[in-house]
């Protein structure tokens, strides 16, 4: 079911940037899509309920691991497919949009790295901006995964964090605050929360850390939907925000709580193995295939043809790049932590 939640919070993007986002098409999207155009210009949350998945699923990768490990998995997980989306995309906006001199070879370079942001380098592709707080969210977490995961300590981390991310939520941009994160930091944590009470059972202490996730986010969440105008050029009320959240939270309880065990659709593998590349792939690579049908076709149909290329070339580079990628990485860290031991006294 997380699977088919997370290819579900990646279409959400995708409708969003291809849909509600201005620049994708060549008039205003409002009056092309006056029937979907509302509820894309709500799929930004799809991040949200990224962050919410990521918590639960790394919590639930880690446990029972030693550090290495979770570091080896985090990164045969992230590059493969990362590092292939930067060259492709920077490939499509220089060749068919002409950006070379914004995206020089050092630009491209650094963003290899996945580090550009605090390096104060531009985004390749503006979705990369989740990449670096999900690293923070790892690096976090990879303390926790040193010290060793129990329950006792995965709830006082959690707790920890939340206190922390209240104290430095008004400290500017200093390094406490860039490292704990509390625009984004409540979603991880009731991620995490969600897990134990998978594993261990629910518990009041659990229902208050959720609801204080929950009630916590709303003051960022809003700041982030007062700039969405800027974006689509529309406004658009706050109330869905709220309700949205609160299903993306109510879903992720039910399957917290086994009660959506019982989905175990054959095509759900599939679909977790999509969401990675095309969230990678689908802003600027996609807004170019709308250009191209767009003086052919009618609105709806681009639209499909844009979604329908954009999942099948995620699943090609899955294929062909992500596992592949993945084996050879595997493979060469194994004998790097293998030096690493044996030249340790």
């Amino acid at each position: 079911m997380v699977d088919g939640l997370r290819l579900l919070a990646a279409l959400a993007v995708v409708l969003y940037h291809f849909v509600a986002r201005e620049g994708a098409w060549s008039s205003d999207a409002k009056a092309l899509f006056p029937d979907s155009f509302s509820l894309a210009a709500y799929g930004w949350l799809g991040v949200q309920l990224f962050f919410l998945i990521s918590g639960f699923v790394i919590c639930m990768s880690c446990w029972g691991r030693s550090l290495g490990d979770f570091f080896t998995s985090r990164v045969v997980r992230l590059f493969p497919a990362y590092w292939f989306a930067v060259l492709a995309t920077a490939a499509v906006l220089i060749v068919f949009r002409g950006d070379g001199d914004r995206l020089s070879w050092r630009t491209v370079l650094t963003n290899l790295t996945m580090l550009h942001e605090p390096l104060g380098v531009e985004h390749v592709d503006g979705v990369y901006w989740t990449l670096f707080a999900e690293m923070r969210f790892y690096l976090l977490f990879a303390a926790l995964a040193w010290w060793g995961l129990t329950y006792r300590r995965v709830l006082t981390f959690c707790w920890v964090w939340v206190v922390a991310s209240a104290v430095f939520a008004n400290y500017g941009d200093s390094p406490a605050r860039l490292l704990v994160m509390p625009d984004y930091s409540w979603y991880f944590i009731a991620g995490i929360a969600f897990y134990l009470m998978h594993r261990f059972g629910p518990s009041l202490l659990l229902t208050g850390l959720v609801l204080v996730c929950f009630g916590a986010c709303l003051p960022f969440v809003h700041s982030s939907w007062t700039r969405i105008p800027r974006y689509i050029g529309h406004g658009v009320p706050f109330w869905p925000v709220v309700l949205i959240l609160a299903v993306c939270f109510a879903v992720m309880a039910l399957i917290a709580t086994g009660k959506l065990s019982w989905i175990q659709w054959r095509w759900l593998p599939y679909a977790g193995a999509l969401t990675y590349p095309l969230y990678l792939l689908h802003q600027d690579i996609g807004r170019k295939v709308i250009g191209f049908l767009e003086p052919h076709l009618p609105p709806y149909a681009v639209l499909a043809g844009a979604v329908v290329v954009m999942l099948v070339a995620a699943w090609l580079v899955h294929r062909w790049v992500e596992r592949p990628g993945a084996r050879w990485l595997k493979r060469g860290m194994a004998r790097a932590a293998g030096q690493v031991r044996a030249a340790t006294p």
